[in-house]
């Protein structure tokens, strides 16, 4: 049940994403695919402007998220901040869809002009996010607690022999265990092929326990344990290199979000300098 609720929280956000993003293009669509040049001439050009309501707004809103989505997730990462109440795994994904949602706010409120400084902290932003896109699926390559914790070798293959173990309870049912593990080994990888070797490997041993009049409810249990033990098998296989690259991928990430922040604050203190207001 917990995996249901994760790929559902993780999809609704994601949908949401793609949603307003679909919303604000349609919606501003007569604006913003006029050429630059021309949308002084607009009717709304006052409202989808940068410096207008609607335009300023996106950008005002944009820039909060980013900045509460960073300091929320290093709030309770670094500083333990509320964490009986906020389990990593699911603050990761939060600071995610905060962190994509922002920048997709602040490219409408560019109006898809960008020049100078503005145009450094843009594509910072750009790099943060396709940075953050690949740090998520090396994240979650390592394995972890429910909390979101990362588990050490040792525990890793704790959860290997406890997997194990629930499989050999099945024994009984004819099915060559021993094989089964060493299955996932030889077809190794990750790839698309693998996947599909898998995928049909799965198949054929469903086919096999429906032969054997096994119980549905079985039959599924089974089949889990052997995905589990696959998927932690690879992952076992994995986690040094995974390690080493989240390490490495902390050195991409950081200063690139380091520079678009510093560039955002220069930013908004230019605009106020200037007598930027927005709805005060």
């Amino acid at each position: 049940m917990s995996k249901l609720i994760h790929a559902i929280y993780i999809y609704s956000m994601a949908l949401m994403v793609i949603a307003i993003t679909i919303f604000i293009g349609l919606y501003g669509y007569a604006y913003y695919q006029i050429p630059v040049q021309e949308r002084f001439y607009h009717p709304h050009y006052d409202w989808f402007k940068p410096s207008g309501i609607f335009g300023h707004g996106l950008g005002i809103i944009g820039t909060l998220m980013i900045l509460f989505g960073v300091m929320i997730y290093i709030a309770r990462k670094k500083y333990g901040f509320m964490e009986k109440y906020l389990r990593l795994k699911y603050l990761l994904e939060f600071h995610i869809f905060l962190c994509s949602l922002g920048p997709v706010l602040i490219l409408f409120h560019t109006s898809f002009k960008f020049g100078g400084i503005v145009s450094i902290a843009f594509w910072s932003m750009v790099a943060v996010v396709l940075s953050g896109i690949i740090g998520r699926f090396i994240y979650i390559q390592i394995p972890r607690s429910i909390e979101g914790r990362e588990l050490s070798l040792n525990e890793v293959k704790e959860t290997q022999k406890s997997i194990i173990g629930k499989l050999k309870d099945f024994e009984q049912i004819g099915i060559d265990i021993e094989q089964l593990i060493g299955l996932n080994s030889q077809i190794g990888g990750m790839g698309p092929v693998a996947y599909l070797k898998r995928t049909l490997a799965l198949m054929d041993l469903k086919k096999k326990l429906e032969q054997k009049n096994i119980s549905k409810k079985q039959s599924r249990q089974f089949v889990e344990f052997v995905k589990q033990e696959w998927i932690i098998a690879g992952r076992i296989n994995r986690l040094n290199q995974m390690q080493k690259l989240f390490k490495y991928w902390h050195v991409a990430h950081k200063p690139f979000a380091l520079i678009m922040l510093v560039i955002v604050v220069i930013h908004v203190l230019i605009t106020v300098a200037f007598g930027y207001k927005w709805i005060w």
